[in-house]
């Protein structure tokens, strides 16, 4: 039995979002939603997929391990878009320290008013969001690779990622797919499309420029924010249009 299902049991309350990061390019775009939910107090159970640690090593220069994933998870939340550690120096308290604690079996749950984080790992096909009767708000899928697309298009569950999000399209839960890539294939369109009709909120990770966004952080910010309007999150990540032409630059 792991302590992520130990603990699960206790904390009935609990409800959290599950938060799939892919091995798409973009892991500055999941740390942002990750960052959003905490700050919100939301509760996360985070599954971070094999492709995505080498995307996450490439980007940033974190090793996430299992056995080590709240220090690395608490790196990698700190540093901002422009690869600068401790820019949100706050994301240490909000995970109770992001200290490690050396637990090989990928649970647990770290910090946070709303419950915290836990943690799954991607090969635990027995983990609480792979079941339609764990109880969950929804599933924000970002940065989404368009091989995820298609493994959740055709209801493959290669790993607990897919997984989960076949479990949302099945139970009729919240799914929001943050893709990225460009330029798309027919056969990903398909896909898109195929996601679309089952219920999924497609969200291409688009950035505007309406906002004033004058830094990295910025843009980042406004495609984590509009992953979180589409779960209905509150936040304030980015300057919302009021209808009014040159608002942003009229505001700076």
């Amino acid at each position: 039995m792991t302590e992520g299902r130990a603990e699960g049991r206790a904390e009935g309350g609990r409800v959290p979002w599950v938060v799939g990061v892919s091995g798409a390019s973009g892991t500055p775009y999941a740390a942002a939603v990750l960052r959003g939910l905490l700050a919100a107090g939301e509760a996360v159970d985070l599954v971070v997929s094999r492709a995505s640690r080498l995307t996450l090593l490439d980007e940033t220069g974190i090793a996430f391990r299992d056995a080590h994933w709240r220090e690395d998870l608490a790196a990698w939340l700190a540093r901002g878009a422009d690869g600068k550690p401790d820019t949100f120096p706050w994301v240490y308290d909000a995970l109770g320290g992001g200290g490690s604690e050396g637990e090989g079996d990928g649970g647990g749950v770290r910090g946070g008013a709303g419950g915290g984080v836990r943690y799954w790992a991607a090969g635990d096909l027995a983990a609480g969001p792979s079941s339609g009767s764990y109880r969950v708000k929804g599933m924000l899928i970002v940065p989404a690779s368009t091989a995820c697309v298609a493994g959740v298009a055709l209801g493959l569950s290669k790993d607990l990622l897919q997984r989960a999000a076949s479990v949302m399209l099945k139970e009729r839960r919240r799914l929001v797919v943050a893709v990225r890539e460009t330029p798309l294939n027919g056969q990903t369109l398909k896909h898109l499309v195929a996601l679309d009709e089952a219920g999924a909120v497609v969200l291409p990770a688009s950035p505007a420029f309406y906002a004033g966004a004058t830094h990295i952080q910025d843009l980042v910010d406004f495609v984590a924010g509009r992953v979180l309007d589409a779960a209905e999150v509150p936040h304030r990540l980015y300057r919302r249009w009021e209808g009014e032409l040159g608002g942003s630059r009229a505001a700076d």
